[in-house]
């Protein structure tokens, strides 16, 4: 809901009731936003809560808001960054270390001759930048030829500290209940009825089925899911407190399609590359819909990646974990949209880096459609 902010008053208790299929980050904040605007919500969730198996639970995801070229992206994602300052707020009170969002900037590598106009775009946004060289920012590597626009308000989510706060704030709250162990077998969009493994059967005024890649499952929405692999790093120790001042890093390695996430707060450096992310037909299948894929081919991968350039001297790194993650953009835009598949029910199969960056958005448009139907 454009200019609303997450922590404006409760508006009274309504009959909306809502349900949510899904406790990974579109979920919970989704559920945040409904209890903040006086609906009651249950959050039907196959694992835990929070999932250690879900697509939204990682160490860290990046937020930035530099679209060059895509004014309208650019605003967006800086709407997202004030989202999750207001979440963080909201979510985690005033205690001193209790935060999820590091904001410790994003730097980005970008041909020599593109610089000034990234740059010329950057202050168009009203965005906060400062250019670096290579030099500066080793140990990155950067591809040859290229600079870095680091945008000084951006950083690094903790993902798993955010879906952690999300589930304490809405375990204390009476209008939210949380029900962990819940496998939903079917969807029916045209009458919101949500079906359990167990033979029980839910009703929403609204459903959200935000799943991730899994929401294929339950409903039919345009989506290609992709697998992408991570390796997970801890530096030398000489090199230590260098990386605990170091902002989260895309465009980077000898190709420039390589990205990192920095160590800091518990969390390990994570690098990968967009070379490393391939279509499969399903979260349990390979991309010919043939086995599951296993520990030799993560390591494969992982051999990749490390050989990507994206570290100045990867051979010094000690690897704590090699982890494979899935993640779905919808078919046509490539993006995490938000798709109406019934007259009460939404779907957001959206997951991966973009769709966390994005949650806080579409949970004021499920605000929106919440509004609508009260209306």
């Amino acid at each position: 809901m454009a200019g609303s902010t997450l922590a404006e008053p409760l508006r009274g208790w309504t009959d909306q009731r809502i349900v949510i299929v899904g406790a990974g980050v579109t979920g919970l904040l989704a559920a945040v936003r409904a209890v903040l605007l006086g609906h009651q919500v249950v959050v039907l969730e196959r694992g835990a809560i929070p999932n250690p198996g879900a697509s939204s639970f990682d160490h860290h995801r990046a937020v930035r808001a530099l679209v060059p070229g895509d004014p309208s992206a650019t605003r967006r994602a800086a709407d997202a960054h004030r989202r999750w300052v207001e979440l963080e707020s909201l979510l985690c009170g005033p205690r001193p270390g209790a935060g999820f969002y590091r904001r410790i900037g994003v730097v980005t590598a970008w041909p020599e001759a593109e610089i000034p106009s990234v740059a010329a775009a950057a202050r168009d946004a009203g965005l906060r930048v400062r250019l670096v060289g290579p030099r500066e920012m080793w140990p990155i590597g950067f591809p040859a030829g290229t600079s870095g626009v680091l945008e000084l308000d951006a950083g690094v989510l903790l993902a798993d500290r955010v879906l952690a706060a999300a589930a304490r704030w809405l375990d204390r709250h009476p209008a939210a209940e949380l029900r962990p162990g819940q496998d939903v077998v079917a969807v029916d969009a045209g009458t919101a009825r949500v079906e359990l493994a167990d033979g029980t059967v839910e009703h929403g005024d609204l459903v959200l089925v935000a799943a991730g890649p899994w929401s294929l499952r339950l409903v039919d929405v345009p989506v290609v899911v992709h697998r992408q692999t991570m390796v997970y790093l801890s530096p030398p120790a000489g090199l230590a407190g260098r990386w605990e001042r170091m902002p989260s890093a895309g465009r980077v390695g000898a190709d420039g399609r390589g990205w990192l996430m920095p160590p800091g707060d518990g969390a390990l450096l994570k690098i990968s590359t967009d070379a490393a992310c391939r279509e499969v037909t399903s979260p349990d299948q390979d991309g010919d819909g043939g086995g599951v894929m296993g520990d030799a081919d993560d390591r494969a991968w992982a051999e990749k990646i490390l050989a990507a350039g994206i570290l100045a001297d990867a051979d010094g790194y000690t690897v704590a974990a090699v982890k494979r993650c899935h993640y779905a953009v919808d078919a046509g835009t490539g993006t995490g949209r938000l798709a109406r598949v019934g007259t009460s029910v939404w779907a957001r199969a959206a997951s991966g880096g973009d769709g966390f960056r994005t949650a806080p958005l579409v949970a004021d448009q499920i605000a929106g459609a919440l509004v609508g139907a009260a209306a």
